[in-house]
């Protein structure tokens, strides 16, 4: 069974992480999103609010696991969930150069553990979680982001940011 972890901090999940989740189901046979946390940064929403929009935005699969993992290695987490390979998406030649970086070293620590990249098609080959945040906040923000985010997670975002009545 080929079995892949699909990582990020998704927040908020947009539609370039629905294109790899759906590309890879149509890879592996069971798909690991997992959602990371990183001290360093600031979110917008919750690990469980991460992991809802996610679980509300894919269709409900036996071959999908939406989960958390926090602290420890990527390839430590795969390893611990039988995964054999970590899937990455490659937007540009900057992703390019950080994802060879991690694959290299991910290699070090588990040879065992190979790295899938995918490119995304050119429509959403520059969306990011933080390209859709920085569009949040002029008027009409709402018509330009519900083009990159999956309804749910619009929905969430239009909540979360609500001006005050």
């Amino acid at each position: 069974m080929r079995i892949a972890i699909y990582a990020g901090s998704f927040d908020p999940p947009t539609n370039g992480h629905m294109w790899m989740i759906k590309k890879g189901l149509e890879i592996f046979d069971h798909l690991y999103v997992a959602i990371g946390s990183n001290p360093m940064k600031a979110y917008t929403f919750s690990v469980q609010e991460r992991m809802e929009l996610l679980a509300n935005s894919l269709p409900s699969s036996e071959r999908l696991t939406v989960a958390e993992f926090d602290n420890s290695f990527l390839v430590d987490y795969a390893n611990s969930v039988g995964a054999q390979y970590i899937l990455r998406g490659i937007r540009s030649s900057h992703d390019y150069e950080y994802e060879r970086v991690m694959r290299h070293i991910n290699a070090d620590m588990a040879p065992e553990i190979s790295t899938v990249f995918l490119m995304p098609p050119r429509d959403i080959a520059e969306l990011s979680s933080s390209m859709v945040k920085g569009l949040i906040g002029p008027k009409g923000w709402q018509k330009t982001v519900s083009r990159y985010v999956p309804a749910p997670v619009f929905s969430a975002l239009e909540e979360s940011l609500a001006e005050p009545s």
